[in-house]
Protein backbone atom coordinates (compact mmCIF):
# COMPACT_ATOMS: atom_id res chain seq x y z
CA UNK A 1 0.00 0.00 0.00
CA UNK A 2 1.44 3.25 -1.02
CA UNK A 3 1.60 5.58 1.79
CA UNK A 4 2.17 9.41 1.19
CA UNK A 5 3.37 11.75 4.02
CA UNK A 6 1.77 15.30 3.58
CA UNK A 7 3.99 18.05 2.96
CA UNK A 8 3.85 20.24 6.56
CA UNK A 9 2.72 23.63 4.01
CA UNK A 10 -0.05 21.56 2.84
CA UNK A 11 -3.85 22.31 3.77
CA UNK A 12 -6.79 20.02 3.91
CA UNK A 13 -8.23 20.26 0.29
CA UNK A 14 -11.20 21.58 1.64
CA UNK A 15 -9.80 24.76 2.38
CA UNK A 16 -8.06 25.36 -1.36
CA UNK A 17 -9.71 27.38 -3.79
CA UNK A 18 -12.97 25.07 -5.37
CA UNK A 19 -11.75 23.43 -8.69
CA UNK A 20 -14.27 24.48 -10.30
CA UNK A 21 -14.19 28.35 -9.45
CA UNK A 22 -10.24 28.02 -10.38
CA UNK A 23 -11.02 26.40 -13.95
CA UNK A 24 -13.45 29.41 -14.65
CA UNK A 25 -11.52 31.78 -16.39
CA UNK A 26 -13.86 34.28 -15.79
CA UNK A 27 -14.75 33.73 -12.28
CA UNK A 28 -11.21 33.24 -11.41
CA UNK A 29 -10.49 37.16 -12.67
CA UNK A 30 -13.46 38.37 -11.21
CA UNK A 31 -13.02 37.09 -7.30
CA UNK A 32 -9.12 38.73 -7.80
CA UNK A 33 -10.91 41.86 -8.55
CA UNK A 34 -9.50 42.10 -12.10
CA UNK A 35 -12.97 42.30 -14.08
CA UNK A 36 -16.10 44.53 -12.82
CA UNK A 37 -19.51 43.43 -12.08
CA UNK A 38 -20.78 43.09 -15.90
CA UNK A 39 -18.13 44.14 -17.55
CA UNK A 40 -17.42 42.41 -20.82
CA UNK A 41 -13.47 43.01 -20.67
CA UNK A 42 -12.87 39.14 -21.57
CA UNK A 43 -12.95 37.66 -24.60
CA UNK A 44 -12.14 34.10 -25.90
CA UNK A 45 -9.90 34.54 -29.22
CA UNK A 46 -9.06 31.72 -32.12
CA UNK A 47 -5.96 30.60 -29.70
CA UNK A 48 -8.60 30.18 -26.82
CA UNK A 49 -7.00 32.75 -24.96
CA UNK A 50 -9.26 34.72 -22.08
CA UNK A 51 -7.79 37.52 -22.19
CA UNK A 52 -8.60 40.40 -24.49
CA UNK A 53 -5.43 42.16 -26.86
CA UNK A 54 -4.22 44.52 -24.63
CA UNK A 55 -7.03 44.78 -22.30
CA UNK A 56 -4.89 43.96 -19.31
CA UNK A 57 -1.77 45.98 -18.35
CA UNK A 58 1.29 44.60 -17.61
CA UNK A 59 0.78 41.79 -20.00
CA UNK A 60 2.40 42.02 -23.45
CA UNK A 61 -0.62 41.18 -26.22
CA UNK A 62 1.48 39.34 -28.39
CA UNK A 63 1.70 36.58 -25.88
CA UNK A 64 1.01 33.68 -27.93
CA UNK A 65 1.16 31.47 -24.29
CA UNK A 66 -2.26 33.40 -23.23
CA UNK A 67 -4.56 30.46 -23.78
CA UNK A 68 -2.61 28.55 -21.79
CA UNK A 69 -4.01 30.36 -18.53
CA UNK A 70 -4.74 29.45 -16.25
CA UNK A 71 -3.20 26.68 -15.65
CA UNK A 72 -4.42 23.90 -13.18
CA UNK A 73 -3.36 23.97 -9.84
CA UNK A 74 -1.28 21.26 -8.48
CA UNK A 75 -2.37 20.71 -4.68
CA UNK A 76 0.61 18.89 -3.67
CA UNK A 77 1.79 22.95 -3.62
CA UNK A 78 -0.59 24.60 -0.91
CA UNK A 79 0.28 26.68 2.02
CA UNK A 80 -1.05 27.04 5.63
CA UNK A 81 -1.55 30.99 5.00
CA UNK A 82 -3.61 33.13 2.51
CA UNK A 83 -2.45 34.27 -0.89
CA UNK A 84 -1.44 37.82 -0.81
CA UNK A 85 -3.54 39.58 -2.77
CA UNK A 86 -2.34 40.85 -6.16
CA UNK A 87 -2.69 44.11 -5.54
CA UNK A 88 -0.51 44.44 -2.96
CA UNK A 89 2.30 42.44 -4.79
CA UNK A 90 1.94 43.82 -8.42
CA UNK A 91 2.70 46.98 -6.86
CA UNK A 92 5.57 45.91 -4.07
CA UNK A 93 8.51 45.20 -6.59
CA UNK A 94 12.23 44.38 -6.52
CA UNK A 95 13.37 44.91 -9.65
CA UNK A 96 16.52 46.67 -9.77
CA UNK A 97 17.08 46.88 -13.56
CA UNK A 98 13.94 49.71 -13.04
CA UNK A 99 14.92 51.28 -9.79
CA UNK A 100 16.41 50.42 -6.43
CA UNK A 101 12.80 51.47 -4.87
CA UNK A 102 9.77 49.15 -4.28
CA UNK A 103 7.34 51.30 -6.40
CA UNK A 104 8.94 50.50 -10.30
CA UNK A 105 5.97 49.35 -10.94
CA UNK A 106 5.12 52.01 -13.58
CA UNK A 107 8.70 52.07 -15.07
CA UNK A 108 8.65 48.43 -15.28
CA UNK A 109 6.27 48.39 -18.55
CA UNK A 110 8.80 49.65 -20.32
CA UNK A 111 10.36 45.95 -20.81
CA UNK A 112 9.85 44.37 -24.08
CA UNK A 113 9.11 40.86 -23.91
CA UNK A 114 8.34 40.11 -26.85
CA UNK A 115 10.67 39.07 -29.02
CA UNK A 116 11.68 36.82 -26.26
CA UNK A 117 14.86 34.74 -26.92
CA UNK A 118 16.45 32.47 -24.26
CA UNK A 119 19.94 30.51 -24.35
CA UNK A 120 20.92 27.39 -23.64
CA UNK A 121 25.05 26.89 -23.60
CA UNK A 122 27.99 26.09 -21.63
CA UNK A 123 28.41 21.92 -20.51
CA UNK A 124 25.89 20.91 -23.22
CA UNK A 125 25.97 18.52 -25.86
CA UNK A 126 24.43 21.93 -28.29
CA UNK A 127 23.70 25.08 -27.90
CA UNK A 128 19.76 25.83 -27.54
CA UNK A 129 18.53 29.01 -28.52
CA UNK A 130 14.48 28.96 -28.53
CA UNK A 131 11.99 32.05 -28.28
CA UNK A 132 9.88 32.20 -25.21
CA UNK A 133 7.07 31.10 -26.35
CA UNK A 134 8.04 27.82 -27.85
CA UNK A 135 9.94 27.28 -24.45
CA UNK A 136 6.55 26.98 -22.55
CA UNK A 137 4.57 25.10 -25.22
CA UNK A 138 7.23 22.52 -24.61
CA UNK A 139 6.73 22.71 -20.82
CA UNK A 140 4.45 21.33 -18.27
CA UNK A 141 2.66 23.97 -17.20
CA UNK A 142 1.22 24.29 -13.72
CA UNK A 143 -0.06 26.50 -11.11
CA UNK A 144 1.88 25.92 -7.08
CA UNK A 145 1.31 28.09 -4.50
CA UNK A 146 4.54 29.58 -2.76
CA UNK A 147 5.92 31.21 0.05
CA UNK A 148 8.18 34.13 -0.62
CA UNK A 149 10.55 35.37 1.90
CA UNK A 150 12.36 38.30 1.11
CA UNK A 151 16.15 38.96 2.73
CA UNK A 152 15.02 42.26 4.06
CA UNK A 153 12.11 40.39 6.54
CA UNK A 154 9.11 40.57 4.57
CA UNK A 155 7.12 37.92 2.87
CA UNK A 156 4.16 37.08 1.22
CA UNK A 157 2.12 34.18 -0.70
CA UNK A 158 2.29 33.97 -4.25
CA UNK A 159 0.22 31.62 -6.98
CA UNK A 160 2.83 31.09 -9.42
CA UNK A 161 2.14 29.17 -13.02
CA UNK A 162 5.53 27.67 -14.87
CA UNK A 163 7.46 24.24 -14.87
CA UNK A 164 9.67 22.76 -12.71
CA UNK A 165 13.43 24.09 -13.48
CA UNK A 166 14.13 20.01 -13.93
CA UNK A 167 12.24 19.66 -17.31
CA UNK A 168 14.53 22.91 -18.62
CA UNK A 169 17.51 21.06 -17.30
CA UNK A 170 16.07 17.59 -18.97
CA UNK A 171 15.60 19.75 -22.44
CA UNK A 172 19.44 20.76 -22.38
CA UNK A 173 21.10 17.43 -21.57
CA UNK A 174 23.66 18.76 -19.49
CA UNK A 175 26.76 17.03 -20.02
CA UNK A 176 27.47 14.09 -16.73
CA UNK A 177 29.27 15.65 -14.01
CA UNK A 178 27.91 19.38 -14.32
CA UNK A 179 27.83 20.94 -11.31
CA UNK A 180 26.05 24.22 -11.71
CA UNK A 181 23.45 26.06 -13.63
CA UNK A 182 23.97 29.77 -13.96
CA UNK A 183 20.82 32.21 -14.95
CA UNK A 184 21.04 35.93 -16.48
CA UNK A 185 18.78 38.03 -17.10
CA UNK A 186 18.99 40.95 -20.35
CA UNK A 187 21.12 43.55 -20.19
CA UNK A 188 19.53 46.90 -22.47
CA UNK A 189 20.22 50.24 -20.61
CA UNK A 190 17.80 51.72 -23.19
CA UNK A 191 15.01 50.03 -22.08
CA UNK A 192 16.14 49.46 -18.34
CA UNK A 193 17.63 52.61 -16.98
CA UNK A 194 18.98 50.86 -13.49
CA UNK A 195 21.28 49.24 -15.77
CA UNK A 196 22.89 52.86 -16.07
CA UNK A 197 24.04 52.20 -12.54
CA UNK A 198 27.48 51.29 -13.20
CA UNK A 199 28.23 50.32 -9.60
CA UNK A 200 26.09 47.55 -9.95
CA UNK A 201 27.40 44.05 -11.67
CA UNK A 202 24.99 44.05 -14.36
CA UNK A 203 23.46 41.58 -16.12
CA UNK A 204 21.94 40.27 -12.94
CA UNK A 205 23.59 36.96 -12.54
CA UNK A 206 22.27 33.92 -10.25
CA UNK A 207 23.15 30.38 -10.02
CA UNK A 208 22.19 27.09 -8.47
CA UNK A 209 24.18 23.78 -8.02
CA UNK A 210 22.35 21.07 -10.10
CA UNK A 211 21.03 19.35 -7.07
CA UNK A 212 18.93 22.63 -6.32
CA UNK A 213 18.22 23.16 -9.50
CA UNK A 214 16.48 19.43 -10.00
CA UNK A 215 14.94 19.53 -6.48
CA UNK A 216 11.30 19.29 -7.08
CA UNK A 217 10.50 22.57 -5.59
CA UNK A 218 13.20 24.74 -8.47
CA UNK A 219 10.22 26.19 -10.20
CA UNK A 220 10.29 28.57 -13.24
CA UNK A 221 7.31 30.94 -13.57
CA UNK A 222 5.97 32.20 -16.62
CA UNK A 223 2.58 32.98 -15.06
CA UNK A 224 0.86 34.65 -11.93
CA UNK A 225 -2.84 34.89 -10.06
CA UNK A 226 -3.50 32.78 -13.26
CA UNK A 227 -2.71 34.70 -16.09
CA UNK A 228 0.90 35.41 -17.58
CA UNK A 229 3.44 36.58 -15.69
CA UNK A 230 3.06 40.75 -15.46
CA UNK A 231 6.78 42.64 -16.41
CA UNK A 232 7.25 43.98 -13.10
CA UNK A 233 7.47 40.18 -11.70
CA UNK A 234 10.03 39.73 -13.87
CA UNK A 235 8.36 38.29 -17.37
CA UNK A 236 8.72 36.45 -19.14
CA UNK A 237 10.44 33.95 -17.28
CA UNK A 238 11.62 33.94 -13.81
CA UNK A 239 12.60 31.25 -11.03
CA UNK A 240 11.35 30.71 -7.58
CA UNK A 241 13.38 29.07 -5.16
CA UNK A 242 10.76 29.01 -2.33
CA UNK A 243 13.54 28.03 0.52
CA UNK A 244 15.79 30.72 -0.54
CA UNK A 245 15.89 34.50 -0.16
CA UNK A 246 14.19 36.12 -2.75
CA UNK A 247 16.76 38.18 -4.10
CA UNK A 248 17.94 34.42 -5.57
CA UNK A 249 14.96 34.60 -7.60
CA UNK A 250 16.11 36.03 -10.91
CA UNK A 251 13.71 38.18 -13.29
CA UNK A 252 13.97 38.33 -16.90
CA UNK A 253 16.00 35.28 -17.95
CA UNK A 254 17.32 35.38 -21.05
CA UNK A 255 20.58 32.51 -20.66
CA UNK A 256 21.22 29.59 -19.06
CA UNK A 257 24.77 28.32 -18.39
CA UNK A 258 25.79 24.81 -17.47
CA UNK A 259 29.03 25.38 -16.09
CA UNK A 260 31.61 23.53 -13.51
CA UNK A 261 32.61 26.84 -12.03
CA UNK A 262 30.56 28.02 -9.19
CA UNK A 263 28.99 31.36 -10.41
CA UNK A 264 29.64 34.62 -9.01
CA UNK A 265 26.15 35.66 -7.91
CA UNK A 266 24.93 39.59 -8.38
CA UNK A 267 24.81 40.08 -4.75
CA UNK A 268 27.49 38.04 -3.61
CA UNK A 269 29.93 40.02 -5.87
CA UNK A 270 28.04 43.35 -4.66
CA UNK A 271 28.20 42.72 -0.89
CA UNK A 272 29.86 39.48 0.02
CA UNK A 273 30.13 40.54 3.37
CA UNK A 274 26.25 40.20 3.52
CA UNK A 275 25.11 38.22 0.43
CA UNK A 276 26.50 34.80 -0.30
CA UNK A 277 25.53 31.73 -2.68
CA UNK A 278 23.42 29.89 -0.82
CA UNK A 279 21.11 32.46 0.78
CA UNK A 280 18.80 29.50 2.14
CA UNK A 281 16.50 31.10 4.81
CA UNK A 282 17.47 30.55 8.94
CA UNK A 283 16.17 32.26 11.29
CA UNK A 284 18.70 31.82 13.91
CA UNK A 285 21.31 32.86 11.14
CA UNK A 286 20.95 37.33 11.40
CA UNK A 287 21.28 39.17 7.92
CA UNK A 288 24.30 41.45 9.53
CA UNK A 289 22.11 44.50 9.83
CA UNK A 290 19.12 43.29 11.34
CA UNK A 291 17.07 40.41 12.63
CA UNK A 292 15.96 37.28 10.21
CA UNK A 293 13.70 35.70 13.43
CA UNK A 294 10.67 36.78 11.92
CA UNK A 295 9.32 38.43 8.67
CA UNK A 296 6.23 41.10 8.30
CA UNK A 297 3.35 39.25 6.28
CA UNK A 298 3.12 41.46 3.13
CA UNK A 299 -0.45 43.48 3.81
CA UNK A 300 -1.64 42.09 6.97
CA UNK A 301 0.95 44.20 9.29
CA UNK A 302 1.63 40.96 11.25
CA UNK A 303 4.85 39.61 11.82
CA UNK A 304 5.24 36.48 12.30
CA UNK A 305 8.29 33.78 12.89
CA UNK A 306 10.30 32.84 10.11
CA UNK A 307 10.66 28.88 9.07
CA UNK A 308 13.97 27.57 9.11
CA UNK A 309 14.52 27.19 5.16
CA UNK A 310 11.13 28.90 4.92
CA UNK A 311 9.23 25.90 5.58
CA UNK A 312 10.37 23.42 2.83
CA UNK A 313 13.55 21.69 4.87
CA UNK A 314 11.62 18.76 4.47
CA UNK A 315 12.40 18.38 0.89
CA UNK A 316 15.62 20.48 0.40
CA UNK A 317 17.83 20.05 3.86
CA UNK A 318 19.08 16.95 2.58
CA UNK A 319 21.17 19.31 0.27
CA UNK A 320 23.47 20.56 2.03
CA UNK A 321 23.80 17.87 4.86
CA UNK A 322 28.24 17.75 3.62
CA UNK A 323 28.52 21.61 3.38
CA UNK A 324 29.01 22.45 7.01
CA UNK A 325 31.57 24.92 6.31
CA UNK A 326 29.68 26.56 3.83
CA UNK A 327 28.00 30.21 4.77
CA UNK A 328 24.57 28.49 3.89
CA UNK A 329 22.01 30.93 5.05
CA UNK A 330 23.66 34.50 3.53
Amino acid sequence: MLVRSKRRWEIPEREATPEHLFLNRRGLLKSAGLVAAGASALSFGAAGSAFADGAMEGIDPADKTLGLYPARRNPAFALDRAVTPEALTSKYNNFYEFGSSKSIYDEAQNLKTRPWEITIDGEVDKTITIGIDDLVAKMPLEERLYRHRCVEAWSMAVPWTGFPLKALVDLAQPKSGTKYLQMQTFQDASMAPGQNQFWYPWPYTEGLTMAEATNELAFMATGVYGKPLLKQFGAPLRLAVPWKYGFKSVKSVTRFTFTNDRPTTFWEALGPDEYGFWANVNPDVPHPRWSQASEEVLGTGNRVPTLLFNGYGEEVAALYKDLQGEKLYM
